[in-house]
């Protein structure tokens, strides 16, 4: 093999650049490529979110190019916030910002109350959260095995 095809077959891996933040993104908007590389995600995550969070509208070009404004930045990372660190489902969290407001959450990253595994928050029955999750959710564990002792002898 020769030195130049040596050369040619190794990649070569341009250093990567730094992300933008909010208060350096260009007048344009930043590219999909760069808005996914600041909120430390996959283009095609951002693509996907842009499906199922109808708030989520970038700009587009004539040719389909999506750029994200500071606005657009400002709701991925609440929508990210809510997905990866608290635990939402996408449905919940598309209620929670429905609920709550884009702008609150953006401003304040007020700190939200985990979901249990279905996605949804414990509340009470007047819809409020409940003060204590946990020994709610024992009482209804031991309804639940009450009811089922019951359907077992009705059964027999």
């Amino acid at each position: 093999m020769t030195d130049s095809r040596r050369r040619n077959s190794k990649s070569v891996r341009k250093p990567s650049k730094p992300a933008p933040t909010l208060e350096s993104i260009p007048e344009r908007g930043l590219k999909i490529g760069e808005a996914a590389r600041a909120l430390g995600v996959e283009p095609y995550v951002l693509r996907f979110w842009e499906t199922q969070f109808p708030i989520l509208k970038p700009r587009h070009t004539r040719s389909r190019h999506r750029f994200y404004h500071p606005r657009d930045i400002e709701t991925l990372q609440v929508i990210k916030r809510l997905l990866h660190a608290e635990g939402f489902t996408i449905a919940g969290a598309n209620k929670y910002i429905r609920e709550h407001g884009i702008d609150a959450l953006a401003r304040g990253g007020e700190t939200v109350q985990k979901p249990i595994a279905s996605g949804k928050s414990e509340s009470s029955p007047d819809g409020h959260p409940a003060e204590d999750g946990g020994k709610a959710r024992q009482v209804l564990q031991q309804v639940r095995r009450d009811l089922e002792s019951l359907h077992k002898l009705l059964a027999s």
